[in-house]
């Protein structure tokens, strides 16, 4: 009976150290193999060639020194958030060498003015300097709040009123909006209820009715006042 568990103790400890030297060995080739996960390249897509290439070679301190395996994607994600064309991105490891980086372009909501110079308003609630663009967007004035704008934008598309149909928007000291059409009716909000006025607004614009109506006022909770002039 003792020699039965004595063998067991000496097969424990013979499988116990191929385990370890196979370990071992397995670690060396693995650390040999990382040796060659050098990044090669790094190709950036969503954006136009000029800022795919732009937005590649912030990366150059990468390719050819780091290796593949140990960047980490927050590195990329530090300089990417950066960016204000940029309003989301995935970022891929292709073994043996490479990174590709899909961006996913803010879309442009309007236009507004910031320390008197103009700017876009990007849906990732950045603004972007919009010389190199030809869009038509509609105009916002007031000292906004981004964040403030990008949560209006978000009620309006929700409500039954298009935000195509603004082409301008006018924000208050108070909180409160104002839209013009572009069918030049001019629209003022309540402070609260946006979403009710919203829908309210939508039925007053697309009624025959009020067609000539030039200000609708709806700043009073459940009550209304339009005129034509």
């Amino acid at each position: 009976m003792l020699q039965q568990i004595d063998r067991k103790k000496k097969l424990f400890i013979y499988l116990f150290f191929l385990f370890l030297l196979t370990t071992i060995n397995n670690l060396s080739l693995n650390n040999f193999e990382y040796l060659k996960l050098k990044i090669k390249q790094i190709k950036v897509f969503g954006l136009s060639s000029e800022n795919n290439i732009k937005i590649s070679e912030e990366f150059n301190t990468l390719v050819g020194k780091k290796n593949l395996f140990f960047v980490n994607k927050k590195y990329f994600q530090s300089i990417l958030e950066k960016n204000n064309l940029i309003h989301s991105f995935e970022v891929r490891k292709i073994y043996p060498n490479s990174v590709e980086i899909q961006i996913y372009k803010t879309k442009f909501l309007a236009v507004t003015n910031h320390n008197d110079k103009k700017f876009f308003i990007g849906s990732n609630g950045k603004l972007i300097n919009p010389e190199p663009y030809n869009v038509n967007l509609p105009y916002v004035f007031g000292k906004i709040n981004v964040e403030d704008f990008i949560a209006f934008t978000k009620i309006i598309n929700k409500s039954k009123f298009d935000f195509e149909e603004i082409s301008e928007l006018y924000f208050f000291p108070s909180g409160r909006w104002d839209i013009k059409t572009n069918k030049d009716t001019l629209i003022k909000f309540p402070e609260t209820n946006l979403f009710e006025a919203l829908n309210l607004a939508h039925q007053f614009i697309i009624n025959e009715n009020f067609k000539n109506d030039k200000v609708i006022d709806l700043r009073i909770y459940k009550n209304f006042i339009s005129t034509n002039e």
